[in-house]
C-alpha cells in the first residue's frame, strides 16, 4: 500500500483540539469498491463527547457572537483560502474520500473545491446582514421609529449525511458561522474520514469552541445531540423517517429544525425540446451522477409520447457510454453505491420491475469484471422503459444507479404526474420555449425547478434549496439559508428618537 493510500486514524475535534474519543472507541471504514479493504478508523464518540461538544460550543458562542457581521465574514474568507491552498492535501483528502466513499475521482474533487466557494458566499451574505432594516413613522397609526435587527440563535448542531457531506456542509456551516452561531457537525457514519480532516483545517482557523467535530453512530449520540437542552437550531440532511425523529426529539425543548429530506424528482422533457449529445450527457449526469446517490437527482423522466423513441434512443446511448468501476481510476464514470443497504434497495426496486413485466435494460462498460463481481457495491446504470407508475421505482426514492421512463400526452397530465407523489425537492422542465418552461416550473411542486438541466451543476446557490411535502421544511442556502441561523430583534422607539 502507498503512503497516500495508508490506512487513516480520525479523532473528534472539541473545544478546539482533536482528541480521542472518551471511551476511546473507533470503527472501521471500508471501500465500497473492495469492501474488505480497510480505509480507515475514526473515533466513536458517546453521549459524554457530546455534552463536551454542545458545552464547548456554547461557553465558545458568547465571544463569537459578539464580533461584528464584517469581522466573521472576514475570517470565512481566509477560511475559503485555506481549504484549497495546498494542492497536495486537497488531491490527498479527495483521494481518501472516494476511497471511503466510493464516488469518482472528479466529483470529489468538485466537492473539495464547492465547499470553499460557499465559505465565499457566506461572507458575502454577512456583509449584507450587517445592514439593520430601519422604519420610520407610518403615514398612518402610532409615530414609531423601529430597527429590525438579526441575532444569533446560540449552538447550532449540523448533521449531513453520507452522499455529498462536504459540498452539503458548504450549505449549513458558513451560514451558521456568519450569524454568530457556534456549532457542533455530525458527519455520516461512513463518510467521516475526509470530511474530519477538511473540518479541522476549518475548525483550527477560527476560537476554540467555535466549531465542534463528532463521529460515531447516529443511533448512539444523535437524540443526545438533537435533544440537547443548549442546542438552538438543528439543520438535518437525511431520509424522511430520521428527519421526523429528528423533528420529534427537537421538539421537546421547542427547538427550530430545518430538515433537508428526501426528493423523487420529476423531469418533463416537452414535446419540442431540443435534443443532442450535450443534452443527452446532461440528463445523464442529472440522473446519474455520483451513482445516483443525490438526493436531486433525476429520479423520474416522463417524455412526450411523440418525442419518447427519440429520448430513449439518445438518453440510453449516454448511458451506455457510463464506464462503472473504481472511482479512482481516470476513465470510470461511476462508482460503487456507498453501502451494501443501499444496493440492495436499488437492486430490490429493479428485481421488481422485472417480475411485474417491465422491459428492464442494464446500460454501460464494465473494463473490470472481476471487480463488478467481486463482492463490491456495483450497479450500472438500468433503466425501466414505459414504467408502470404503480412501480416502487416509480413511487419511491431509489438513490442509486436506477431510473423510470414514463410517457404523457399534454402539460396538463405532465404536471399531474410530476405532483402525484408524497416528495416535493425538485423538478425539471426541458423546452427551448422560455416562457412556456416558466409557466409549467410554476405548477410543480417543488422547492427547486431546473430549466433544460438537472442537479447540481445546474443550480444555482445563491436561491434557497429544500423541499415541500415530504421532502422537508425550510431552506439551505440564498440569503434565506443564512437568516434561518438567526432571529429577528424588533427595537422601537418614539418617532424621531432612532432615525
Amino acid at each position: 500500500m502507498s503512503n497516500i493510500d495508508r490506512i487513516v486514524e480520525t479523532e473528534i475535534f472539541v473545544g478546539g483540539a482533536a482528541r480521542p474519543a472518551s471511551t476511546g472507541a473507533t470503527y472501521e471504514l471500508y471501500n465500497p469498491a473492495r469492501p474488505s479493504e480497510l480505509v480507515g478508523r475514526a473515533a466513536a464518540a458517546s453521549a459524554a463527547d457530546v455534552n463536551a461538544a454542545v458545552e464547548a460550543a456554547h461557553a465558545a458562542f458568547p465571544a463569537w457572537a459578539e464580533l461584528s457581521f464584517e469581522e466573521r465574514a472576514r475570517r470565512l474568507r481566509e477560511v475559503a483560502k485555506a481549504l484549497t491552498a495546498d494542492a497536495e492535501d486537497v488531491n490527498y483528502r479527495s483521494r481518501l474520500f472516494s476511497r471511503e466513499h466510493g464516488k469518482i475521482a472528479r466529483e470529489t474533487l468538485l466537492e473539495m473545491s464547492r465547499l470553499g466557494d460557499r465559505f465565499l458566499q457566506a461572507a458575502a451574505y454577512g456583509e449584507r446582514m450587517a445592514i439593520d432594516e430601519t422604519m420610520g413613522p407610518a403615514p398612518v397609526g402610532p409615530a414609531f421609529d423601529t430597527i429590525v435587527t438579526r441575532q444569533p440563535r446560540g449552538v447550532a448542531a449540523l448533521i449531513v449525511p453520507w452522499n455529498w457531506p462536504l459540498s452539503i456542509l458548504g450549505a449549513k456551516l458558513p451560514q451558521a458561522l456568519v450569524t454568530g452561531n457556534t456549532v457542533v457537525v455530525k458527519p455520516a457514519e461512513n463518510s467521516a474520514l475526509a470530511p474530519m480532516l477538511t473540518l479541522q483545517i476549518i475548525a483550527r482557523m477560527l476560537p476554540p469552541g467555535v466549531v465542534n467535530v463528532l463521529t460515531g453512530s447516529s443511533r448512539e449520540i444523535g437524540d443526545v445531540l438533537t435533544g440537547h437542552p443548549l442546542v438552538r437550531k438543528v439543520n438535518f440532511t437525511g431520509s424522511v423517517a430520521v428527519g421526523k425523529h429528528v423533528m420529534k426529539v427537537a421538539a421537546e425543548n421547542l427547538t427550530p429544525v430545518t430538515l433537508e429530506l428526501g426528493g423523487n424528482d420529476a423531469a418533463l422533457m416537452l414535446e419540442d425540446i431540443e435534443l443532442n449529445n450535450a443534452v443527452f450527457d446532461r440528463m445523464y449526469w442529472g440522473a446519474f451522477g455520483s451513482s445516483g446517490q443525490i438526493c436531486m437527482a433525476l429520479k423520474r423522466m416522463y417524455v412526450h409520447e411523440s418525442r419518447y423513441d427519440e429520448v430513449v434512443e439518445g438518453f440510453t446511448a449516454a448511458c451506455e457510454r457510463a464506464v462503472v468501476g473504481d472511482g479512482l481510476l481516470p476513465e470510470t464514470t461511476m462508482g460503487p453505491v456507498n453501502n451494501a443497504r443501499q444496493l440492495k434497495v436499488v437492486t430490490d426496486m429493479i428485481a421488481e420491475a422485472r417480475a411485474k413485466g417491465a422491459e428492464v435494460r442494464e446500460c454501460g462498460q464494465v473494463p473490470d469484471e472481476a471487480l463488478y463481481s467481486g463482492g463490491g457495491y456495483f450497479q450500472k446504470p438500468a433503466l425501466v422503459y414505459d414504467a408502470d407508475p404503480g412501480l416502487s421505482i416509480v413511487r419511491e426514492e431509489q438513490f442509486g444507479p436506477c431510473l423510470p421512463i414514463l410517457k404523457f400526452r399534454s402539460d396538463d397530465e405532465a404536471v399531474a404526474l410530476a405532483n402525484d407523489s408524497d416528495f416535493g425537492l425538485c423538478s425539471s422542465v426541458w423546452t427551448p420555449d422560455p416562457e412556456r418552461a416558466l409557466r409549467i416550473a410554476r405548477r410543480l411542486e417543488a422547492g427547486y425547478t431546473y430549466l433544460n438541466g438537472h442537479g447540481p451543476m445546474a443550480q444555482d446557490g445563491r436561491g434557497p434549496f429544500g423541499g415541500v411535502k415530504n421532502s422537508g421544511i425550510g431552506r439551505n442556502l440564498g440569503y434565506d439559508g443564512v437568516l434561518a441561523f438567526t432571529e429577528a430583534h424588533s427595537i422601537s422607539g418614539p418617532g424621531g428618537f432612532l432615525l
